[in-house]
């Protein structure tokens, strides 16, 4: 098969997942993500930590698509919000989706299905890989800054960007070019 053969039925076979097949493949990618949560550290006086759950949830969506990429972040954040302790520093409940961090977690659903129907446009290409990743971080920023503004209590307020977007930039962007990576490579090598 060429490499776009492969590609298209690599797809293909993702996107027809259903039944338990289809769960298994989003518990695994909403624990992906859990884990990622874990490698996590603050900057001094930021609320927001630095964790891997941006290359997590760009390589659910470039990995298993937009559908059952968003469904594995929504069993992400529902596993959070029940008291498993998948949050950043092992941290759970709803508190921590009404905290600083709320808007970043709840931005994770819309983020992966943007990079999972992206990818799936730009199936094969390294670029188009990355600028699905760059696009889904576009939208965790603006949603996570934006309740992160509303948190800090002044939404006109630079001080939500200087804590909550600019620290990461650099970092999201070596996460995202990571993930497309490693997905442009598995689709080659398939």
């Amino acid at each position: 098969m060429t490499r776009s053969c492969e590609s298209a039925y690599y797809s293909t076979y993702v996107l027809r997942l259903n039944g338990w097949r289809a769960i298994l493949v989003t518990t695994a990618a909403a624990a992906i993500t859990a884990v990622s949560a874990q490698v996590c550290f603050y900057l001094p006086g930021n609320p927001v930590p630095v964790t891997l759950q941006v290359l997590a949830v760009a390589l659910c969506g470039m990995a298993i698509g937009p559908r059952l990429a968003a469904i594995s972040q929504i069993e992400y954040l529902a596993a959070g919000a029940a008291g498993i302790p998948v949050f950043a520093g092992f941290k759970s409940g709803v508190p921590t989706l009404v905290g600083p961090t709320g808007g970043y977690l709840l931005a994770f659903v819309p983020a992966a299905f943007i990079i999972g129907a992206l990818s799936q446009r730009f199936k094969g290409s390294l670029s188009g890989l990355i600028t699905s990743g760059f696009a889904g971080v576009v939208v965790i920023y603006t949603l996570g800054r934006a309740w992160l503004a509303i948190w800090l209590g002044d939404p006109t307020s630079l001080h939500s960007w200087i804590l909550g977007v600019v620290p990461f930039v650099g970092v999201d962007l070596i996460k995202v070019t990571v993930a497309a990576f490693a997905c442009w490579r598995l689709n080659w090598r398939n």
